[in-house]
């Protein structure tokens, strides 16, 4: 917590099988103060997915409707769905304390640094191309097609890490976990 009392807004962004769900179950578990904000999306959910836990899952119309009234810190269209960050929700939790941590992709990512310059921003990178093909591939929850359009958004994506305050590679999981509490730690 700062020292105004209110918790810090964390910007959490990296491309799609790079494990920032993984790493997120952990600094859940390790940290009490850190809370998730739930997105909203247009998409199907995965095997798996609980609404209102990994995501809100809306439909389009749903998720348009909200747009005109502000309600989105942040939101985008990425492989034909639409993803947003629900304002309301994330302000209380910050209110109240808690660290907030956004899970979003670049393009989100880059308007919340435009419009909260003072946002901790954090780039989950992973070890090489060649290791975030075997994850997407070993998760199995997308066609071939899908695979390869996601790593070829993962290659454009990569190229915006610079612009975030850290970098952390997913190499070895308890190893990234560490090292984004340590991070947490100095700039809380």
């Amino acid at each position: 917590m700062s020292k105004n009392g209110k918790g810090k807004l964390v910007l959490y962004t990296g491309s799609s099988g790079v494990g920032k769900g993984t790493i997120m179950q952990e600094l859940l578990k390790r940290d009490k103060n850190i809370r998730l904000s739930v997105s909203n999306t247009t998409r199907e959910p995965r095997k798996g997915e609980i609404d209102g836990v990994h995501y809100h899952f809306v439909t389009e119309e749903q998720f348009k409707s909200i747009i005109p009234n502000d309600g989105y810190l942040e939101y985008a269209k990425y492989c034909d769905n639409y993803y947003g960050t629900p304002r309301k929700p994330v302000e209380e939790m910050l209110d109240k304390g808690y660290n907030v941590f956004l899970e979003i992709e670049v393009q989100g990512g880059i308007q919340i640094m435009e419009k909260y310059p003072d946002v901790l921003s954090i780039f989950i990178l992973p070890p090489s191309m060649e290791v975030l093909e075997k994850r997407l591939r070993n998760r199995g929850t997308e066609d071939e097609e899908t695979v390869l359009e996601r790593l070829h958004e993962a290659e454009n994506e990569i190229k915006y890490a610079e612009k975030y305050k850290y970098n952390v590679v997913n190499g070895e999981l308890e190893k990234a976990v560490d090292e984004i509490l340590d991070i947490l730690k100095r700039e809380t």
